[in-house]
């Protein structure tokens, strides 16, 4: 008995979609940050030649001052209610450093007139930045024996001591840089800052 031959199924067209569906899924994707898309991302344009990235910051050498004298010591007036520490600082020893930094001597008195002493830098940075770079005992500087990092200053610290140098007396409001020294001086010795100037930074 002869074999039936075999039976051929006829295939039926897929349907218009579908075949753009499979192109779609074969053709090669760019690779990019959406590797999931056929498109290609335009080109980040070229900086101009004129612009090129700022040098880093970068602490300068200082000298440690000498001992400070009541004499050359001016009272920091601070706003708000009555703190129980009185902060003085070494007008000799003010001034302010080619990197920027604000370095001054700082007298702290309890109201026992216990006092401290320590040589510091304030930074005029859009937040601010302090560090003690030495303090002193027996009448010289010594760096501290825990190496300080620059602190950002916060207004909401329970001393405002280093919030209101940075906002009022050391720093140009807004400019983000440092005083003359004289005129440093002549707002520390004033106590309070002019209406024209007393707009502070900007908030955060």
């Amino acid at each position: 008995m002869p074999l039936a031959p075999p039976t051929v199924r006829k295939a039926h067209p897929l349907p218009l979609t579908a075949l753009v569906l499979l192109a779609l899924c074969a053709a090669p994707t760019a690779a990019g940050p959406h590797p999931d898309t056929p498109f290609v991302n335009d080109a980040a344009p070229d900086a101009p030649k004129s612009v090129r990235p700022g040098r880093a910051w970068e602490e300068a050498d200082y000298r440690l001052p000498a001992w400070p004298r009541d004499a050359d010591l001016i009272e920091v007036k601070l706003d708000g209610p009555q703190q129980p520490l009185t902060h003085y600082i070494d007008a000799r020893s003010l001034q302010t450093g080619s990197d920027g930094v604000v370095r001054y001597t700082l007298v702290t008195e309890t109201a026992s007139g216990a006092r401290s002493v320590g040589f510091e830098g304030l930074r005029c940075t859009p937040k601010g930045r302090w560090k003690l770079h030495a303090v002193g005992s027996d009448g010289r500087f010594t760096p501290p024996r825990m190496g300080d990092d620059w602190q950002e200053i916060s207004a909401t610290a329970p001393d405002p001591l280093h919030d209101e140098l940075w906002r009022h007396y050391l720093c140009i409001p807004r400019a983000f840089s440092a005083r003359a020294t004289r005129d440093q001086l002549r707002m520390l010795k004033s106590g309070r800052v002019p209406r024209v100037e007393n707009a502070g930074f900007l908030s955060d």
